[in-house]
């Protein structure tokens, strides 16, 4: 199954490429020229062409005059139609927004802002991209704002990617429609663990400060009772195999109130996703508790802070976490 829709997904890649000429995200802005306009019959517009020649063999078979001209009459009417579809998206111009971070399994919002330099008004258009549909109208001579929310279900950079932008203005018989790629993607940050344990530190302040925990076997500041949420690394078996109680060695440091959110320090049973979560609850709690706080992750590593930008900029590494050339190359 999966690999059946690996096949047919490049299949429409390579159709969009030989038809559409949709390759790499196109820089702004998108100006729809003539050459990016296709235009085809809808369904109805099928249905409607032929009972059209159904009326013209019935007039043609019994010589009716009304007929022929009732005919001629629906069909240049339809003829008409091709021309106003058309002319609905030409010279439409396209910019994407920024997209502001999400959570997974939030909505991204893609923001395109679309500009009418034509001074008459635009009906009936719509947006397609991640099979959502967004439907507007552009006023004469103005910019307007198109947001289409784009459900999100992993963590990543999630690149809106191929959008249609279509009108079946005035009749419904016939579909003019573009297809392009704007360079819009939207951060999306691990979905925090619904109930996550404790801070690092919590339970260490017994004097009112806090303490941060740093990484490594060079720092033993002491034991204290373990919790679930402990590594097995830093449990002190020597003391429970002496018949003590269960204690966690605690390598920590006072140091102004500083959290150090390591992943080595997590426990060893959580798998990659699992860990990504965590650290997103700890960072959303320190930044509510009002601590600082540094993240170590394999390959990257941020000092102590605090603040808005601090947490976008943890939250994003986290995000990005094992992230492909692909999408490295193309941060902003």
């Amino acid at each position: 199954m999966r690999r059946a829709a690996h096949l047919a997904a490049a299949l429409r890649r390579g159709a969009d490429r030989w038809l559409f000429r949709v390759g790499k995200p196109e820089a702004a802005p998108i100006r729809l020229t003539q050459r990016r306009i296709y235009v085809l019959p809808t369904p109805a517009g099928l249905g409607f062409a032929a009972a059209l020649a159904v009326m013209l063999l019935t007039s043609i078979n019994y010589n009716l005059s009304l007929g022929y001209g009732l005919v001629f009459l629906l069909g240049g009417a339809a003829t008409a139609s091709i021309v106003h579809a058309f002319r609905n998206l030409l010279g439409l111009s396209l910019r994407p927004a920024r997209c502001e971070p999400v959570f997974a399994g939030e909505a991204a919002g893609f923001r395109l802002l679309i500009d009418n330099p034509r001074p008459s008004r635009r009906p009936a258009l719509r947006l397609r991209a991640h099979g959502q549909v967004g439907t507007f109208e552009l006023g004469p001579a103005t910019e307007s704002t198109i947001l289409l929310a784009c459900p999100t279900t992993r963590r990543g950079r999630l690149h809106l990617g191929r959008s249609v932008i279509e009108s079946t203005w005035p009749l419904g018989l016939i579909r003019a429609w573009s297809v392009f790629v704007p360079d819009a993607d939207c951060i999306v940050h691990p979905a925090p663990e619904p109930a996550p344990p404790p801070l690092p530190d919590s339970g260490a302040d017994g004097a009112g400060t806090s303490a941060s925990t740093r990484e490594g076997d060079d720092d033993f500041a002491g034991l204290r009772a373990h919790r679930s949420a402990d590594s097995p690394r830093h449990v002190a078996w020597k003391a429970l195999a002496r018949g003590g109680p269960m204690l966690t060695k605690q390598y920590s440091a006072a140091r102004g109130g500083e959290l150090l959110l390591a992943w080595s320090a997590l426990p060893v049973h959580l798998d990659d996703e699992q860990r990504l979560s965590r650290l997103t609850a700890w960072i959303l709690r320190a930044e509510q508790d009002g601590r600082r706080y540094g993240l170590h992750i394999p390959n990257t590593r941020i000092a102590p802070d605090l603040g808005h930008d601090h947490r976008d900029r943890c939250l994003r590494a986290l995000a990005l976490f094992g992230s492909t050339a692909e999408d490295t190359e193309r941060r902003p």
